[in-house]
């Protein structure tokens, strides 16, 4: 006997089959692609003992175990990541070698203002669960007692107020992006530029300089000792009662998150290999929500938040056009 499919027969048959699919565990994707079937380099463009090779190794016991191979964390740390993330993307685009890394800024910066042989497009991002963000804060004991207060004051005079910052950083494109809103002049302002965002955060718990912008996440031990005035963000993070830029800007609210950190593949990757990278996904995504490696790294203050790649490629992408647009806060220029 023969069957006879219609059109719409196979479309369903292909719907189908693709939910199962997506619904999928790791185990039996891998048991039908044989990926993987030996060990997985994750490649770390830092040092030993930063955020990004904490997050690889206190991650790697999880995934390993969804993946079924064992995680080997490679650090290739220098030229601010751009010799890590040129040696992964030499690497073959096979899923043998993935990558965690402060995606933005530094894959911004190394392609703005480094040369790199790569672009924005040759990387795609699994999650990104530690995304910093800019906190314009003040002293405990400063007469600043909002964003208002500060925004009037340099309306007023826009040099009667010290701002401490680190140059060619987010923050500073943010300071910049505020300023161009409400109509001040960036050349008139009183900016005290420090080396690193601890020097910064320092200045401004011990009043030397009335306002500082730095990483967000970096304040928290100065809780008690700072007034936080304004979150670049859309959300409120870590419990900081303080406004957000959409409060200021409204719509047109734009902002340069801080460091981006997560999974990344090649895009190639991707498009060449649909199978292995599913597997990947569902494998780090499993890790990443399950409770046991939720709370090993909230014990290690690191991220778990799953945005997923959706979420994780828009915010790197949107980071990477607005330090395009403010490249000359970048290069000194």
């Amino acid at each position: 006997m023969t069957d006879n499919f219609t059109r719409r027969d196979m479309l369903r048959m292909v719907s189908v089959g693709a939910a199962a699919a997506t619904v999928a565990s790791p185990a039996i994707l891998r048991a039908q692609s044989g990926f993987p079937d030996r060990p997985i380099n994750v490649v770390v463009p830092f040092n030993t003992g930063g955020y990004n090779d904490r997050l690889a190794r206190a991650s790697a016991p999880f995934v390993q175990e969804a993946l079924g191979q064992p995680l080997n964390i490679i650090n290739r740390g220098g030229a601010g990541a751009l010799l890590g993330h040129t040696f992964f993307q030499q690497q073959p685009d096979d899923g043998y070698t993935i990558c965690v890394s402060s995606f933005g800024p530094y894959i911004p910066l190394n392609i703005l203002t480094q040369d790199a042989p790569f672009t924005v497009e040759d990387w795609h991002m699994i999650n990104l669960p530690s995304q910093d963000y800019t906190l314009m804060a003040t002293s405990a004991d400063s007469g600043i007692s909002s964003i208002d207060d500060f925004l009037e004051r340099v309306r007023a005079d826009p040099g009667s107020v010290s701002i401490g910052i680190q140059p060619a950083s987010a923050d500073l494109v943010n300071l910049t992006i505020l300023m161009e809103h409400e109509g001040i002049d960036t050349d008139a302002l009183t900016i005290v530029t420090y080396d690193g965002g601890g020097p910064a955060r320092n200045a401004v718990a011990g009043d030397v300089v009335d306002v500082a912008l730095v990483g967000g996440q970096g304040f928290i031990p100065l809780a008690d000792q700072i007034r936080p005035l304004l979150v670049f963000g859309d959300e409120t993070r870590d419990g900081w009662e303080a406004a957000l830029i959409g409060d200021v800007m409204g719509d047109a609210a734009q902002f340069v998150s801080g460091s981006q950190r997560g999974w990344g593949v090649h895009s190639s990757f991707v498009e060449n290999h649909p199978d292995r990278y599913q597997i990947l996904l569902d494998a780090i995504e499993t890790a990443s929500k399950s409770d046991a490696m939720i709370e090993s790294l909230e014990d290690q203050a690191l991220a778990t938040t799953w945005y997923g790649p959706e979420a994780s490629n828009r915010q790197l992408r949107q980071t990477a056009a607005l330090m395009e647009e403010y490249i000359d806060l970048l290069t000194g220029d």
